[in-house]
């Protein structure tokens, strides 16, 4: 990634003004126009009950949309990012003559709201209504002082993420934040002036003022969506209400939604699971399942004893365990200890029937929420513990071969991780057995005695890798000196598991010569039944909820969606390989999420909402009411005229009237219904949703596939035939701001707004255009958007040259130059067609705006020397310029295609340009060669100029007038030839790497000149077609091009006035030559520049005359 940049200072804005000018003007006239209102065909232009493959074909249609924004505050540049590219989609698709459908709406489930809205209420109370009793010099007083009396946390690294999840490192509300600790400031960051912030603690009200400001900040950017099938969600709507109650409903009959006890990540504070829109942090986060080993001790250190006696708890008839948390249980044979830390406070808990449990306090609250204690929600504890207390216990570890061991110390054991204890088994874990070494080493250090550490552990599991101690080896062979080296240990431990997990076999116990991944679950339930173990969840790693709780795992009664159930993931794999993912990382991403994705709670009791139908007391989460919206969209508009369902659509249908047998014959799920709605009614919502769905592609960003986007494919695919199956979702990264990440707490950060404001509307767009195409982060470069005002007004500026001064472009018959000209408009248009239908936004901005514009300049400067531009082709150029840029910078090709080109209608009626004729890949060759024979030019007169050492003078005057002559080399060297087949041999044989077989094949002598050569063509090779590389023949007559070219070829030198020019034609190893404009012979000079010429490179010379 290239360096951070300083935002750009705009010193003058007269150009950027000129062009918002224009935008203002053209968005106003599309408003009035209603460019962006699509209907599907009437009943009169294609009779209902047509089939589907004969409406589309007469109608083609094209629907995109993104993820619906959240409404707690206004759309920024990573919004924009993502909104753009449905944008440039719909409107390369109106140029394809398609109807082209873009909706969006305004997701307001959830928590987010409703909790900033509570915490608004609390603010209000602290600090009044305009909150004057805030002091934010008593704030900073206040921080500073918990600051300076908390401890520093030691960091450690963090175990690698699994590939297949995409995890979002901050929820989109904690990036909203932008680092303030109230409500009230965040509202302020985005612009609500102070006096309205205290409205904000009424939910209903962000309901009520975000929607219709994104819209008029989408409407700044030129936005093309359909506003009249946008609607909010929640129940404050009925329409959209009454579909979430079908969709639900149907689910639910389908078996889809189940009831039972499922673990799930859970907030005590709001009484509820948390799901990821809850969450302020942790998005992406799920249970993690542990194996709870049950230690008992069986003989307590003095300190211990003390401590008892102290608190008076008697351990007369009461079991006490220590209580490890173990991935690996089928590693549990190999114990030599139990580490506990000792700067680790554990607390003693009841766990009932007579035994104790010692672990973190954060543990227990887990457990004390999964049935495994006396009372739900109860986790205070008896007595409190410092692990150094607990060092030198006597221990009795279940399903160890070892049957007394010891408790010993451990300081890299977290508190935030696990249950504080750890099991220890040196044969297969780097951290154990590098602890264990270091122990042996130093027992007087740690306060321990050495006949406590068990130093030769058992062998259970064997690879053929690391062979039967794979700790051993990895922390020998990774060169692992202390506990302190945390990265190589990281390393290690993820070697060692992936390597004993799927290639280790057992060589110890019950489950002896057994493959580790099929005795790992045996040996789990052994365990259990056997009352050493019990499974335990916690979250795999900090989630925050909305309210600021630091959420558990709760086992919960609750409905659920059964994702992850075979059939139903077989169906969501079935459409996952027929949708289009327009790359293949977002495809595996797909597949890693559906592989390990289970059960996800569908209800809450907080928030905003649809109330589950048979369950009332129950609210339908977030991410699980947004999953097929887009299937809302193809008949809102015919529902309700506003986004909030209180006013009645056109149909005139009452929410009340939508049933779910309704929404079942609008959706195709049946073909017949009974309702009170008109037929012709019902057959219009009908066609709507049949006519436009599925969409083409839903357009997201990479975060929303472990949960939005894989809902997505697994609810369509319940509830809808399979020829309304989606059929493309495009993913893209994050956006970056200036090459840094965007955050409100540096001052990196834009909105769209603020993008609009500063660089316009199409300049921003070609910014975002220019930010990237692929799932890896893009950027938003300042620079880029600057460049583009000036090149956009420099571009009006020129159109309004030509059409004031076309009386003077040259027409009639086409030169050399002109028909190169054409061909490259031709060429670049059919690139650029490509690059809009791949969705390489970026790329097609190359080909279709940079590109081509240097393909003018061009054409300008030789037509300079050549007589003037051709009219015909100036004006093709604009209007193939300005048709090309209409999906990416929409105002000003309207502005350009109406009042400088003439047309009555809009640009957004437009169609893609024709080619004139088919590419001429000789054309192409030929101005290639020109352009490439100008640069060889430019070099030659270079190197010919520069003065020599010692002052001498250099080989060519500047300042006095010269000859130039080009040495055309006619045919190819014997030697080059030979050489050229052996790599084709080599190359189809699939043997090109294999040096020594190719030098083998090479003489001495032609050694030093045939290697080079060999490793150009391989170089060739991996850029262009290995047909291009082996035919050499050139696709133009090499002279005719030179000689039409001659008065463009004397313009190239920069600095030397070339006064005559000869062509010499020549056979390679010829003396002599022939000059093909005289017809007299000229010799050849010995040179490198003569050796080095071939049939398309030249070789030049100059000297004064």
């Amino acid at each position: 990634m290239s360096a951070e940049k300083k935002p750009v200072v705009l010193e003058n804005t007269s150009r950027r003004d000129a062009l918002i000018e224009i935008e203002s003007k053209y968005q106003k006239l599309w408003a009035q126009e209603k460019a962006f209102e699509v209907n599907a065909p009437t009943n009169e232009e294609v009779p209902y009950g047509t089939p589907l493959e004969e409406l589309h074909e007469k109608y083609p249609k094209h629907m995109t949309s993104m993820a619906y924004p959240y409404m707690n505050g206004v759309m920024h540049a990573g919004h924009c990012f993502t909104y753009s590219k449905s944008e440039f989609a719909t409107g390369f698709e109106k140029l394809r003559g398609k109807k082209a459908l873009y909706p969006l709406g305004f997701h307001c489930t959830g928590m987010p709201i409703c909790a900033s809205a509570d915490k608004l209420k609390r603010e209000v109370e602290l600090f009044g209504e305009d909150f004057s009793g805030y002091s934010a010099e008593a704030e900073a007083a206040a921080e500073e002082k918990k600051a300076a009396e908390e401890p520093k946390k030691e960091e450690k690294p963090k175990a690698k993420a699994d590939p297949t999840k995409f995890v979002a490192k901050k929820a989109k509300v904690a990036q909203k934040a932008g680092g303030k600790k109230y409500q009230f400031q965040i509202m302020q960051q985005l612009g609500i002036p102070t006096e309205e912030i205290h409205k904000f603690a009424d939910p209903y009200h962000w309901l009520s003022f975000f929607p219709p400001l994104v819209q008029k900040h989408v409407n700044s950017l030129g936005g093309s969506v359909d506003w009249r099938r946008s609607m909010i969600t929640t129940d404050m709507n009925p329409y959209y209400d009454s579909f979430i109650r079908w969709q639900v409903t149907r689910l639910r009959e389908l078996e889809k939604i189940k009831f039972g006890e499922r673990y799930t990540i859970y907030s005590v504070k709001d009484g509820q699971p948390c799901m990821d829109h809850d969450r302020q942090s942790g998005e992406g986060v799920l249970p993690q399942e542990y194996t709870a080993i049950k230690i008992e001790i069986t003989e307590y250190t003095e300190e211990t004893k003390a401590l008892f006696a102290q608190e008076k708890f008697d351990v007369t008839g009461k079991k006490v365990y220590l209580v490890a948390a173990t991935l690996r249980p089928e590693t549990m044979y190999g114990q030599t200890c139990c580490f506990v830390s000792p700067k680790i406070t554990y607390g003693l808990f009841d766990a009932g029937n007579g035994e104790y449990y010692i672990t973190t306090h954060r543990a227990f609250k887990n457990m004390s929420y999964q049935k495994l204690t006396p009372v739900r929600g109860k986790f205070d504890s008896i007595l409190d513990i410092n692990g150094k207390v607990l060092i030198g216990s006597k221990i009795h570890a279940p399903m160890a071969a070892i049957k007394e061991l010891r408790v010993l110390p451990m300081e890299t054991v977290l508190a935030s991780k696990g249950t504080g204890v750890v099991t220890c088994v040196p044969s297969d874990s780097p951290d154990d057995f590098i602890t264990t070494r270091e122990l042996l080493h130093k027992p007087e250090y740690y306060g321990i005695k050495k006949e406590w550490v068990v130093e030769e552990s058992p062998a259970i599991i064997k690879t053929s890798k690391y062979g039967d101690k794979c700790a051993k080896y990895l922390v020998e062979s990774l060169k692992i000196r202390s506990p302190k080296d945390s990265e190589q240990l990281a390393k290690a431990k993820e070697l060692a598991y992936k390597e004993g997990f799927y290639n280790g076999v057992m060589i110890y116990g019950k489950y002896n010569g057994m493959k580790v991944e099929e005795a790992k679950p045996l040996a789990k339930q052994d365990l259990i039944e056997a009352g050493g173990a019990f499974v335990y969840d916690e979250p795999e790693g900090v989630v925050m909820s909305r309210s600021g709780d630091e959420c558990i795992v709760s086992l919960e009664d609750q409905w659920y969606l059964d994702y992850g159930e075979p059939k139903w993931r077989a169906q969501a794999e079935e459409c996952l390989q027929m949708l289009d993912t327009f790359n293949p990382e977002t495809k595996n991403a797909f597949e890693g999420v559906l592989g390990w994705l289970k059960n996800w709670a569908v209800s809450r009791t907080y928030g905003l909402g649809t109330k589950i139908p048979w369950d009332p007391k129950y609210l339908v989460e977030s991410l699980s009411d947004s999953t097929i919206y887009q299937a809302f969209y193809t008949v809102s508009h015919l529902l309700h005229s506003d986004f909030y369902g209180k006013v009645v659509g056109p149909l005139g249908i009452t929410a009340e009237q939508m049933t779910d047998d309704v929404w079942d014959y609008i959706f195709f799920r049946t073909d017949s219904v009974k309702s009170d709605i008109a037929d012709a009614k019902l057959q219009l919502l009908r066609r709507e949703f049949e006519y436009f769905y599925p969409m083409e592609s839903s357009i997201s960003g990479k975060d929303l596939i472990p949960n939005h986007l894989t809902f997505y494919i697994y609810t369509h695919v319940a509830l809808f035939p399979k020829r309304f199956w989606p059929r493309g979702i495009r993913c893209n990264g994050h956006l970056l701001l200036n090459n840094a990440k965007m955050s409100k707490s540096t001052g990196n950060f834009k909105t769209l707004s603020q993008l609009v404001e500063k660089f316009g509307s199409d300049a921003s767009r070609i910014a975002l255009a220019d930010g990237g195409d692929t799932i890896e982060d893009a950027n938003f470069d300042e620079s880029n958007a600057n460049a583009a005002i000036l090149r956009l007004y420099n571009l009006k500026e020129w159109i309004d040259d030509m059409v004031k001064n076309q009386d003077t472009l040259r027409t009639g018959e086409y030169n050399l130059f002109d028909k190169l000209f054409d061909n490259e408009m031709n060429m670049l248009i059919d690139e650029t067609y490509k690059q809009y239908e791949a969705t390489y936004y970026k790329a097609a901005l190359k080909t279709g705006l940079f590109d081509y514009q240097y393909a003018r300049d061009y054409y300008r400067e030789v037509s300079s020397i050549q007589g003037g531009m051709h009219k015909d082709l100036v004006f093709r150029y604009i209007e193939t310029q300005i048709i090309m840029l209409a999906p990416i910078a929409p105002h000003f090709a309207d502005y350009v295609y109406r009042e400088k080109l003439g047309h009555k209608q809009s640009i957004h009626t437009a169609r893609w340009p024709k080619l004139t004729k088919p590419v001429s890949h000789a054309d192409e060759a030929a101005l290639e060669y020109i352009r490439s024979l100008s640069r060889t030019i430019r070099e030659t007169e270079g190197l010919l100029t520069k003065k020599k050492k010692g002052g001498k003078p250099a080989d060519l005057d500047k300042t006095k007038p010269a000859k130039m002559t080009l040495f055309v080399c006619t045919t190819f060297p014997e030697w080059q030839e030979k050489y050229v087949e052996l790599v084709r041999k080599m190359f189809e044989e699939s043997r090109l790497d294999d040096m020594g077989s190719i030098r083998k094949e090479i003489s001495k002598q032609e050694m030093k000149k045939a290697m080079p050569f060999i490793n150009e063509l391989k170089k060739k090779l991996t850029i262009h077609k290995p047909a291009d590389v082996f035919d050499r023949e050139l696709a133009f007559s090499e002279f005719d091009v030179v000689k039409s070219s001659l008065n463009i070829l004397k313009k190239s030198p920069a600095l030397v006035n070339i006064e005559e020019i000869s062509v010499v034609l020549y056979k390679y190893g010829d003396k002599v030559g022939e000059d093909d404009l005289s017809g007299t012979k000229v010799d050849i000079p010995s040179s490198k520049s003569i050796d080095n010429a071939v049939p398309g490179q030249p070789a030049v010379f100059m000297h004064n005359l």
